[in-house]
This record gives C-alpha cells, structure tokens and sequence, in this order.
C-alpha cells in the first residue's frame, strides 16, 4: 500500500470539504433530528462502498499494465484537486435548507444515502482519479481496495457524524455564513496543495 498516511489526510480534506454529501447530512440532522441524520450518514457510507466497488473494477489490472493509463488518471487528480480547491475558495458559504419539517422514515434516509452517493460527482471522481494512486501493485489489491473502501467508509461516518451532531449547536454561525467562508478558505487550501503533491508523485511511490 502507498502512502496510506497520505491517503487518509486526503481523505479527511475531501469529507470535510463542503459539499453534497455534508449539506446532505447536516440538512438532515436540522430537518428530522440527529438519529435520523445517522441514518442517512450510514446509507452515504454504503454508498460510498457500492461506488468504489463499481469505479474500482479492472482499474487495477488496468493501471499495473499501463504507465500511460496511470499518468493520465494521476494527473487527472490533480487537476480535479486543484479544481476543488480553487471553486471551494471562490465559492459562498453553503446555505441549508431548514424549510422542511416533515418527518421521514429511517428506510427512506438510508436509502437516499446510498442512492445519493452515486450522482456525487466529488465520490465518483475520487475513486476514479485519486484512489488508485494509492495502490501498490506489488502488493495484494484485493487487501489494499478493502483497508483504503473501508478507512473512508469509517472517517466518512465519523467526520458526518460530527457534523450532525454540531450542527444545531451552531444554527447561528452557519446563518451568518462566516463559518461556511472559513470551511472553503481552508478546504480550498488544502486541496491546491494535495492536487499539486499527487501531480509530482511517482508510480509505486
């Protein structure tokens, strides 16, 4: 496995960052209270599995043979990173949308969740680009998809957990939408620096 410190930093800065996945789970703790915004985490989590299963199939296989095919998905990355990076800090601070009230059935959030996942450009992307850069070829794949699928699947949850959570606490910051401009300020930062890291790295590095 290669760098899988440097795989968890980044994916921490791709939970975290503001998006649909987080407005998602914060929208549903303000909505319909924080056991049922859990729910739905829990379904985002499997959507996440579902989604990397699916990206990951062949990719393996297809980047041990191909220099070419692993530059161009490395670079690709990058450039989606630094994408990321530079719309987080041109962007405004998320707004949430605290105007429904209705109340809605666990089978339905987890449901959503999971199903949510899959039009997630932000997951469909990392999985596609980022992910494989992490896999050591010379290694077992099937133990590396596996240890890399489920440490996302658990900061997944735990990052959107705590986001849920806080978030009634902090109703007010995120009115003002200071804490939202501070979140992308950050976020956008962090992912200029990782796309420009992943562009500069080494097969096998």
């Amino acid at each position: 496995m290669t760098s899988y410190v440097l795989f968890i930093i980044m994916a921490v800065l791709t939970i975290l960052s503001p998006g649909p996945g987080v407005l998602k789970s914060v929208t549903n703790a303000l909505n319909y209270g924080f056991k049922s915004a859990l729910v739905g985490v829990l379904g985002l989590s499997t959507g996440v599995f579902c989604v990397a299963t699916l990206s990951a199939t062949s990719l393996g296989a297809l980047l041990a043979a191909s220099q070419t095919a692993f530059d161009v998905l490395k670079y690709c990355g990058a450039a989606y990173l630094i994408y990321l990076g530079v719309k987080l800090w041109l962007s405004p601070a998320i707004e949430f949308d605290r105007t429904s009230k209705t109340a809605a059935s666990y089978r339905r959030l987890f449901v959503e969740g999971l199903l949510f996942q899959f039009s997630n450009p932000k997951a469909l992307v990392f999985f596609l680009s980022v992910f494989p850069q992490f896999i050591n070829h010379e290694q077992n794949y099937a133990t590396q998809f596996a240890t890399l699928v489920l440490t996302f699947c658990v900061l997944l949850i735990v990052i959107h957990t705590t986001y849920a959570f806080f978030a009634h606490k902090v109703q007010s910051f995120l009115k003002t939408g200071r804490g939202g401009r501070i979140m992308n300020r950050m976020g956008g930062s962090a992912f200029i620096g990782f796309g420009v890291l992943l562009a500069s790295s080494k097969k096998g590095a």
